[in-house]
């Protein structure tokens, strides 16, 4: 994976210096406030110039404060809207896609507070990491969750939960070309091994962060320029890691519980230089949001002192082998934006269905997580789960092949679909279909006519046919005279139904990364 081109052309920061001011003397009194008038006019216009033009110089200053006023959203209104909205970005820790299933450190924490709230979890992408405060206050999102510092400036427009870790930052910097043949001492020797080492160098890193305040800071204490090489804003902790090992930038700052399993996978990346004492990792939310806040922070009471929160923790920050072979893999959806070994059989039977071949990948994973010795306890097979009466009408010799599976999986997928014709929208035909590939076309047709009979939309499945479908279990409905079919286990596909879709749309954010 190589990083775009385009980054290699940045703007330099320098602390100071950039305008020097020299005393003018003039005997005549009159003459010298002309000239001061004219010079602070002069200064005013460098000063617009240098801040509003890319490629330019500029002085180390105070960041310009988030004007956004935060939107009135609490607890409550998320709990009533059922949907807990969690802004991250994609990294191969907190958020990623790999061999079709969604993963990350903060994925599985919030999906278990979503679980707990009775909601659905929605992953809010954040491109651009500079652009998640203002997201959150605009009420693009509920929460922040992408591992970020406690900083007094970031304070004024969030409020921060407690932190969940306490970490140092760490300098990242490549080793000689021939490390492995050098002793430590002489590794070492060739390594900026204190902040002092950084004086008159240049440090990239991405402006909005806690590192480029940092560097500030030690500048200040140092009594001299760091400069800094301004990253954008969408640049992944991953691609700057690489940039380093790959020689395209000489230092940059990382959080060290990231830099140093990254440091695992690139192994001519040091990580051992702190930049920082500890600083702490929180989550952040909304300053209208204290009953969500209180929550986050009784929960992590609670999660911190049970083994299951250690177990999330380690899978992705201390398991190294795990992290590599993810990086290595051609289905960590990162590096080669593929699902599975499957893709090429399911895009060419999608077609025949005129379904979005990700829709279909993640009915796919739904079915059988893509594994195709797969077997139910009903005795269906295969990655899409064929019953074996249907895969002998079907023509299917192997159940377990992967592409006469998909090939009679998509046929029956179309005999469902065709059975829907009188569904005028397209994606609730969909659903119809799905649905009915789950549990039988019978009984979604047993709760077509519930739905009719109460006076319910009878076309659409959303706040339609699919409360009846739930409601199949119950003896008032599935014994309803209209029932023809009886008995069915109704949440199985209601549930089918929003997984595929609540997937389908996780797998259409990683597409377009």
């Amino acid at each position: 994976m190589r990083v775009d081109e385009a980054f290699k052309n940045r703007n330099f920061l320098v602390k100071k210096d950039d305008l020097v001011i020299h005393k003018i003397s003039l005997t005549n009194k009159i003459a010298a406030k002309i000239k001061k008038i004219a010079l602070s006019c002069l200064i005013l216009c460098l000063l617009m110039s240098a801040f509003s033009c890319t490629g330019k110089k500029k002085p180390f200053g105070r960041d310009q404060k988030n004007e956004i006023k935060p939107v009135d959203y609490d607890l409550e209104d998320i709990i009533d809207a059922g949907v807990l909205r969690v802004i991250t970005t994609y990294s191969p820790t907190g958020y990623f896609l790999y061999k079709g299933k969604v993963m990350g450190f903060e994925y599985e924490i919030f999906k278990r507070l979503a679980d707990h709230l009775g909601t659905s979890l929605e992953i809010v992408l954040a491109k651009n990491v500079d652009s998640v405060i203002p997201m959150l206050n605009r009420g693009e999102g509920d929460i922040i969750a992408l591992g970020y510092t406690i900083t007094t400036d970031r304070k004024e427009n969030v409020s921060f939960t407690e932190p969940y870790l306490i970490t140092h930052q760490s300098l990242i910097q490549r080793k000689p070309d021939n490390w492995r043949k050098m002793t430590l001492d002489n590794i070492k020797k060739k390594l900026a091994t204190d902040v002092v080492d950084l004086i008159g160098d240049t440090v990239a890193v991405r402006k909005n962060s806690s590192y480029y305040l940092r560097l500030k800071e030690l500048s200040n204490e140092l009594g001299d320029s760091i400069y800094i090489d301004v990253l954008p804003g969408e640049m992944s902790d991953e691609q700057i890691i690489q940039m380093v090992s790959e020689g395209e930038i000489k230092y940059s700052i990382i959080d060290n519980h990231k830099a140093s399993i990254h440091s695992s996978y690139f192994s001519n990346i040091d990580v051992e230089t702190p930049v920082s004492l500890s600083q702490r990792i929180a989550w952040a939310v909304r300053k209208t949001s204290p009953d969500l806040l209180d929550l986050i922070n009784k929960g992590l009471v609670s999660i911190k002192g049970k083994p299951d929160y250690n177990m999330i923790y380690n899978k992705y920050f201390k398991n190294k082998n795990q992290f590599n072979r993810r990086l290595d893999s051609e289905y960590y959806t990162g590096t080669t934006g593929k699902f599975s070994k499957y893709d090429a059989v399911v895009k060419k039977y999608a077609a025949g269905l005129g379904w979005d071949w990700i829709l279909m990948k993640s009915l796919i994973y739904q079915e059988s997580m893509f594994d195709p010795g797969n077997e139910s306890w009903a005795g269906a097979s295969g990655l899409m789960q064929l019953m074996p009466s249907t895969a002998s009408e079907m023509g299917v010799t192997k159940i377990n092949d992967p592409e006469q599976n998909i090939r009679a999986g998509s046929t029956y997928l179309k005999k469902m679909y065709d059975s829907w014709e009188n569904i005028p929208d397209s994606i609730q035909r969909i659903k119809f279909t799905m649905a009915s590939y789950n549990c039988g076309l019978g009984h979604i047709k047993d709760a077509q006519r519930l739905a009719h009979k109460y006076g319910k939309d009878s076309l659409r499945w959303d706040e339609g046919v699919d409360f009846f479908v739930l409601n199949l279990s119950k003896p008032e409905y599935y014994n309803d005279e209209v029932v023809k079919f009886g008995y069915a286990r109704g949440y199985e596909p209601y549930e089918y139904v929003i997984s595929i879709f609540d997937r389908y749309k996780k797998y259409k954010s990683f597409t377009k990364l």
